[in-house]
C-alpha cells in the first residue's frame, strides 16, 4: 500500500513537472477587451504616437517623417471632418503600405454621447466601408471624438468589437498650445513605466513639422520604441478585422 502511494505521488509530480508553465510574454500580450476605455500602453519601453482628425494635407509628409525615423504610428481618421476621406486616397494607401495603423475616429466627428445606438453604428460602419474600399481592411480600433464615452457609446462599440482608445498625455495642440508646451508635458510625464498614448492632431502643421520630430528624438534618447497603439497593447496583428475586402477603384463620394 505504501509503495502504491509512493508511485502515485511520483507520477503526479512527474505530470506536474511535464505541464508547460504559462508563458509570461503571452500573459503580458493578451489582446485588450473591446468596449473598455484604454488610456495608455500595457507595456514599458514604447511610445504610441497617435494622430486624430485626418486624413489631411499633411498626412503624406507625416508618413515620410515617421518612415525616415523607422517609427510606426496610429492614425484615427474621420470620413468628412477635413474633406472627404476619398480625396486623400493616395495618403491613406501610403500610410497603410508603410505599416502604420489606421483606425476610426467616426465618420462626421460628431458628439457620440448624445447619439442613439443606430446613429453610432452608422458612424462606425461608414468608416469601415471607406477603409475596405481603400485598403481592403476594416478597423478594430477607434478613438471617440472629444473623447466622449457616455450614453450608448461603449455598449455599441463593444457589440462591434472595437477597442476604445483615449489618451494619457494631451498635447493640447487642439487648444492652441505650442509645441514647446506640448513637449513639456512629455518631459513631465516621463519615459518610465508603461508607454504613453498621446492625443495629437495631424491637421496642425506645428504638430507634424515640430512636435513629431521632437518626439522621435525624445523617444530615441529614452530608448523607447515607436510603435502602433495595437502593438503597445500587446495586440500586434489585431489592428483590423480578419476578413479581407476587395479594394475598389471608385468613383467614390462622401
Amino acid at each position: 500500500m505504501l509503495a502504491e502511494t509512493f508511485i502515485s505521488a511520483a507520477l503526479l509530480a512527474t505530470t506536474a513537472l511535464a505541464a508547460p508553465a504559462p508563458n509570461p510574454i503571452q500573459l503580458m500580450t493578451r489582446a485588450p477587451n473591446p468596449g473598455i476605455v484604454i488610456t495608455k500602453c500595457t507595456q514599458p519601453g514604447v511610445l504610441a504616437l497617435a494622430y486624430d482628425d485626418g486624413p489631411y494635407q499633411y498626412t503624406s509628409k507625416l508618413v515620410d517623417i515617421l518612415d525616415a525615423a523607422g517609427a510606426k504610428a496610429t492614425f484615427f481618421w474621420t470620413g468628412t471632418l477635413y474633406g472627404c476621406i476619398y480625396n486623400q486616397a493616395a495618403a491613406v494607401k501610403k500610410a497603410f503600405a508603410s505599416g502604420h495603423q489606421l483606425a476610426s475616429h467616426t465618420w462626421t466627428h460628431s458628439h457620440m454621447a448624445s447619439m442613439s445606438a443606430a446613429q453610432i453604428t452608422a458612424e462606425m460602419t461608414k468608416v469601415e466601408t471607406a477603409f475596405a474600399n481603400l485598403i481592403g481592411k476594416k478597423p478594430l480600433y477607434m478613438r471617440p471624438p472629444y473623447l466622449e464615452t457616455g450614453g450608448q457609446v461603449l455598449p455599441v462599440l463593444k457589440s462591434m468589437n472595437y477597442k476604445v482608445i483615449t489618451d494619457d498625455v494631451d498635447t493640447g495642440d487642439w487648444n492652441n498650445q505650442t509645441p514647446a508646451q506640448s513637449e513639456a508635458k512629455f518631459t513631465q510625464a516621463g519615459a518610465g513605466g508603461n508607454g504613453h498614448i498621446p492625443l495629437m492632431h495631424e491637421v496642425y502643421s506645428s504638430t507634424v513639422n515640430t512636435l513629431t520630430p521632437w518626439l522621435i528624438n525624445w523617444a530615441k534618447q529614452n530608448n523607447l520604441r515607436l510603435v502602433t497603439v495595437a502593438e503597445c497593447l500587446g495586440d500586434k496583428g489585431g489592428e483590423y478585422q480578419a476578413q479581407n475586402f476587395p479594394v475598389q477603384s471608385g468613383p467614390f463620394s462622401c
